[in-house]
């Protein structure tokens, strides 16, 4: 395969990932050992927040009547198309079943939703009204039981009114004033009168990334996110203003939020390199301050010679997001195997995807869209089985199971068939 760095990132998503992983672990074992009060010492230091940290329904009611109409209107725009889509999804899931595998033995699976779940909501500086909807959303609609959800604090008065609002409205059976590591671990250790949640979801930064990587086996978790990333597939027919604003678009979430460009056309390239830095500095303080050093440190700029070698750069790096706008789009969607989530063609970017059109935001970053994809109703059901058996049927299966066991050394499990065998009137 030959491709060429037009522009070469000089970090990985991976970087800093040890410092981070000491100061988390470090966290977690004190939230472990002093619950409530080592979270709300965590809050105060952290978010500069002393106040209460489960809203009661009186405030959470306060909060919805004091919203503009409007703003209540665009959630609920986007409520409505992800949680169809949830309900689609969940309609075509696997089913219930049985089936007689041999005469008498009759095996199946059931699908049972998680009971209880923790949906962090990330805070602080943004609003990120979406991540409440994708989550509570598709928790809902897979059947959870217990919904939990946690906020960060935006100011003394508690999380932004708008993600109570939202988590409200989408379903959180609790909302909490809560961010980071210390949300994190409430959900885990069943802090403050909450019961302990099985299964933790949502984005976050890299400590929020990391206190659910080192609580994955205690509790079960949607998956490992890292900085969010975008990777754009672009022809000579794409519209190169388009191609360089979509790139900027997620270079905004985070100073180490990778954005990279795989094309045919060295011109897009040129382009590119030319455009994008002078998008980013027309941005305000806040997003310059992410976008600039995402870029610089992050972005790349990949050169192929074919439309074969872009599949294989983009299914290697497995982004996150992935853009296509190119001819044959169809030939695209059939032949790329590996990303979070497919936008096809130019009248779709992730920005939409990340607010309101309908497919589930809360994707696999780092290479991971190799292996699971984004969160969906399929991430909070379990698929269980079950067997039973006629005595008649004990006369095969028991035998064969107790040669097995002998063969691989495992004389008890053996005579578990043994015992059987004889009550039933068997011989081995």
């Amino acid at each position: 395969m030959t491709i060429k760095y037009i522009k070469k990132a000089i970090k990985t998503p991976s970087s800093d990932e040890f410092e981070t992983r000491q100061s988390v672990q470090k966290v977690l074992e004190q939230i472990e050992e002093t619950r409530e009060e080592g979270i709300k010492e965590i809050s105060k230091k952290f978010d500069k927040y002393e106040g209460e940290i489960i809203l009661p329904q009186e405030k959470i009611v306060e909060i919805v009547k004091s919203l503009d109409q409007k703003i209540k209107d665009d959630v609920q725009f986007s409520y409505d198309r992800v949680r169809k889509f949830a309900e689609h999804q969940l309609k075509h899931f696997n089913n219930n079943f049985e089936v007689e595998l041999s005469p008498g033995l009759i095996a199946g699976q059931k699908l049972i939703p998680v009971n209880t779940v923790g949906c962090y909501v990330p805070g602080g500086r943004n609003n990120y009204i979406a991540s409440a909807i994708m989550s509570i959303t598709t928790a809902k609609v897979a059947g959870v039981k217990t919904i939990i959800a946690a906020s960060p604090p935006k100011d003394q008065n508690g999380a932004n009114p708008i993600i109570v609002y939202t988590a409200n409205l989408c379903g959180a059976d609790i909302i909490m004033n809560l961010g980071g590591i210390a949300a994190i671990g409430s959900f885990a250790y069943g802090c403050f009168g909450n019961p302990e949640v099985d299964m933790i979801v949502g984005p976050g930064n890299q400590y929020v990334a990391e206190a659910k990587r080192l609580l994955f086996g205690k509790v079960g978790i949607d998956l490992i996110a890292g900085p969010t990333e975008i990777a754009i597939i672009a022809d000579h027919t794409a519209d190169k203003e388009i191609i360089a604003s979509d790139l900027v678009g997620q270079a905004e979430h985070g100073p180490n939020s990778p954005a990279w460009l795989f094309t045919k056309d060295q011109t897009l390239c040129d382009y590119v390199l030319k455009r994008v830095p002078e998008l980013i500095a027309d941005l305000p303080d806040h997003s310059k301050n992410n976008a600039e050093p995402a870029w610089r440190d992050y972005g790349e700029v990949i050169l192929c010679n074919t439309n074969k070698e872009l599949c294989e750069v983009s299914d290697q790096y497995a982004p996150e997001h992935l853009e296509v706008q190119a001819e044959n789009l169809n030939w695209w969607k059939d032949t790329l195997q590996n990303y979070g989530s497919l936008f096809l063609g130019e009248e779709t970017t992730v920005t939409y995807g990340d607010k309101c059109s309908g497919p589930n935001h809360i994707l696999p970053t780092k290479g991971a869209a190799k292996y699971t994809g984004g969160l969906s109703v399929g991430k909070f059901i379990k698929t269980v089985t079950f067997q039973s058996m006629t005595k008649e049927s004990n006369k095969e299966i028991g035998a064969v199971a107790a040669r097995i066991s002998r063969l691989e050394g495992m004389e008890a499990h053996a005579r578990t068939g043994d015992l059987r065998l004889r009550k039933y009137g068997y011989k081995n």
